[in-house]
């Protein structure tokens, strides 16, 4: 795809680094793992929104905007991204924090993200949980119109058309860094929240008839919805790139069994994945989204899912922040 003509700013540290974890692998018996490190895509600790972020702040720019507006939960990373974008244009940032996870302890609330939103500069706003964070956006754009400002509404987890673009060019980077590795891809496995970052990477992939599978693991929905999500975002972020074939509904693929409880709510899985992964690699995931994808793949790989033989990658999003708002779930010892 032809990226070049899209509205884009620059910050993002890529190409982000395609690792090897020959610690994991061996823990696990295979199969042979890898890991894409967006979380180093170095604005304010990295993460997926980081690419999206470089279409839409430059989306925002082309259209005169100064005030990103944007929503997400408590301990969001994308709200932090987006804070740090609009300090690195000067613009202003709202941040609407939905209260999505029910009595968490007192760090949840100021810690992690939220400190760093705060000292980025944004301005939060608190919402219920079950709030319509749309509607809740929409009408805080229009009190900044009538302040004079100029509003760019960027959706939760920045997953639009525009946004996806960012995973489009992530699946391009990545066929190019495994080219030049000799790696023959069998899967491709990130968690799976708002539906750009797999929307994005289905539609890149998709593009040039890989055949490399791709599986989210949910964090949230139903594989249903999920899956529905996915690849209407994913159908509409080809047509906006002027991608001609369609999206074969068959690679949409997602797999619920590792939400838990719920969004944002810890589970014994996802905790030895992060303790895991920390012990034996030194990388740091997120308790939200790349600490249960985590669990989904290796709860994947004990169950057989996988060949011995096969070469999987595994997309780090990022996130690490929230770890601090999460402090209370990591007293026990879940590491090898």
């Amino acid at each position: 795809m032809y990226l070049a003509r899209f509205a884009r700013v620059r910050f993002c540290h890529a190409p982000t680094p395609l690792e090897p974890m020959p610690r994991l692998s061996r823990h696990l018996g295979g199969p042979d793992l890898y890991v894409k490190r967006d979380d180093c895509t170095g604005l304010a600790f990295g993460g997926n929104k980081t690419r999206k972020l470089e279409f839409l702040v430059g989306d925002a720019l082309a259209q005169g905007a100064d005030h990103l507006l944007t929503q997400g939960a408590v301990q969001s990373n994308h709200v932090r991204q987006t804070a740090a974008a609009a300090a690195r244009f000067g613009m202003k940032c709202t941040g609407l924090l939905e209260q999505r996870v029910a009595n968490p302890a007192p760090e949840y609330r100021a810690s992690g993200n939220v400190f760093l939103d705060r000292l980025m500069g944004a301005t939060l706003a608190s919402h219920p949980a079950g709030t319509d964070m749309n509607s809740a956006l929409a009408a805080e754009a229009e009190k900044v119109r009538r302040q004079g400002g100029k509003p760019y509404v960027i959706p939760g987890g920045g997953s639009n058309p525009i946004g996806a673009l960012g995973y489009v060019a992530c699946a391009q980077e990545l066929l190019w860094q495994a080219d030049d590795l000799g790696l023959k891809v069998d899967c491709i496995i990130h968690g799976t929240g708002s539906a750009g970052t797999q929307a994005g990477l289905a539609a890149g992939l998709g593009a040039i008839r890989t055949g490399i599978r791709l599986l989210g693991i949910s964090v949230r929905a139903s594989r249903e919805k999920q899956e529905e999500a996915v690849y209407r975002l994913a159908q509409a972020t080809a047509e906006y790139a002027g991608v001609k074939a369609s999206i074969d509904r068959a690679t949409i693929e997602v797999n619920d069994k590792f939400v838990g409880a719920g969004y944002g709510i810890p589970t014994e899985e996802m905790v030895e994945a992060v303790t895991l992964c920390a012990r034996l690699e030194g990388l740091l995931l997120d308790p939200v989204y790349s600490g249960k994808a985590m669990a989904g793949l290796i709860g994947l790989i004990r169950a057989g899912h996988f060949p011995k033989s096969a070469t999987i990658v595994f997309l780090h999003t990022g996130g690490a922040p929230a770890l601090y708002g999460y402090r209370e779930s990591f007293d026990g010892d879940y590491g090898p």
